[in-house]
């Protein structure tokens, strides 16, 4: 592999995209951006000024507080600005800082939720004291590399999560549930922000096929603050390690280096990737000679990149011009399109999306152990997904290859229309 650089391909174009290692000279320009990022203190002044306000709840909840009314939600509104404004100060220091991201959305969030206008009065600064608000003798600080508890912390709730996975052909589902049957050969991004970069590599089922199935992935845990150093991991079929590049099972020695770590309940075909720090689980399989990605990620990790990283699966989906059309999904295949439906049927009694996908890719390859990769991505989906009712997607051209006999009632169909208008 390349020790600098490695070039995706995308659809005619070359895009460069900087792996590792990251210079010194970058890393020393991080560590200093995040050692002046002010966000905790932003944090710190805002928990302060809504204390009065809060009947010793969460920050998010008012006294007698609801939507637009009272004396709690002028002093909340006062107190969101202030913290907007702070926000903005220090927004040069603190790029690619997830709590700076974290507090930049909730409070955009809680604006609309109390009716509060942009423009209007601030809250006096909070009174200088020896401790903070909440961090009583017997109250200790949030842990930084704890992103769902930090979260819950600062804006009462939970965090929003997103899914994204690629399985098989390989099928793309993703962030808004868009599901596409793609093409998409040599290297192309699955996920590209300010915390993640995963790269997914794909090669042909066979020669001159249109259909690839992904035999790489690579995924880098960037550096950050106190959490972790930079870790690597990279699988490729019948190479599904345990461990990061360099070997380790966690983030480093940093003090949060734990809450990164690998994890494997199958050697060499099931590896999961838990990062508390960002709120992500990844889980990366080998089954049918394929790998296959899924991911649940913050939904603030998620949405932390700039426009030069507009290229992202798990985002966008496949572009146009790498999904397979319906008439390239229908072509005849290893097997019969009737004989991969029973098949698949017996994993997937629900004609959806992924069962759809399970009868393209048993089709096209002749291998019956693709229903298991399509069950194991719909398993996945069931445990990430955070709107179970999202779960089964029925996209009106989202891969599914025409059964003979869906085909049969619609030609018959055509041909009564045809008869009924001679006559």
């Amino acid at each position: 592999m390349n020790d600098s650089w490695r070039v995706s391909s995308l659809g005619g174009q070359t895009r460069a995209k900087f792996l590792f290692p990251v210079t010194s000279r970058t890393a020393c320009q991080n560590s200093l951006a995040h050692s002046q990022c002010k966000i905790l203190r932003c944090n710190a002044e805002y928990v302060s000024s809504t204390l009065s306000l809060r009947g010793g709840g969460s920050p998010g909840a008012l006294r007698g507080g609801g939507r637009g009314g009272g004396v709690g939600s002028s002093g909340f509104c006062r107190a969101l600005r202030s913290y907007a404004l702070c926000t903005r100060r220090t927004a040069r220091t603190c790029r690619g800082d997830l709590a700076f991201h974290s507090a930049v959305h909730g409070i955009e969030d809680l604006m609309i939720q109390h009716n509060c206008s942009r423009q209007g009065p601030t809250a006096p600064p909070p009174p200088r004291g020896p401790a903070l608000p909440g961090a009583g003798p017997g109250t200790p600080a949030p842990d930084p590399c704890d992103y769902e508890g930090r979260f819950s912390r600062l804006h009462g709730r939970p965090p929003g999560f997103l899914h994204c996975a690629s399985f098989g052909d390989p099928h793309v589902r993703s962030f808004h549930h868009h599901f596409h049957t793609c093409r998409v050969q040599g290297a192309w991004p699955l996920l590209d922000n300010d915390f993640l970069f995963v790269q997914a590599t794909s090669s042909p089922v066979a020669s001159g096929a249109n259909a690839t199935t992904t035999r790489k992935l690579t995924i880098i845990f960037k550096n950050m603050q106190e959490c972790i150093d930079q870790k690597v991991y990279q699988a490729e079929v019948d190479n599904l390690p345990a461990a990061f590049e360099d070997g380790s099972i966690n983030g480093g020695a940093r003090p949060g280096g734990s809450s990164l770590s690998i994890q494997t309940a199958n050697p060499g075909s099931h590896v999961e990737i838990r990062a508390a720090y960002i709120g992500t689980t990844i889980i990366i399989r080998q089954t049918a000679g394929q790998l296959s990605f899924s991911i649940k990620v913050a939904e603030d990790v998620a949405r932390a990149f700039s426009a030069e990283q507009d290229l992202q699966l798990c985002v966008g989906g496949c572009p146009p011009s790498q999904r397979l059309s319906r008439l390239e999904r229908n072509r005849r295949g290893a097997i019969t399109v009737d004989t991969a439906r029973q098949l698949c049927k017996e994993g997937l009694p629900v004609e959806d999306a992924y069962f759809q996908s399970c009868v393209f890719d048993v089709s096209i390859s002749g291998d019956p152990n693709f229903t298991v990769t399509a069950q194991a991505a719909l398993e996945d989906a069931r445990a990430f997904l955070p709107d179970l009712e999202k779960l089964h997607l029925f996209p009106s051209d989202a891969g599914a290859p025409l059964s003979l006999a869906t085909f049969l009632t619609s030609f018959l169909s055509g041909l009564f229309v045809l008869w009924f208008c001679i006559q």
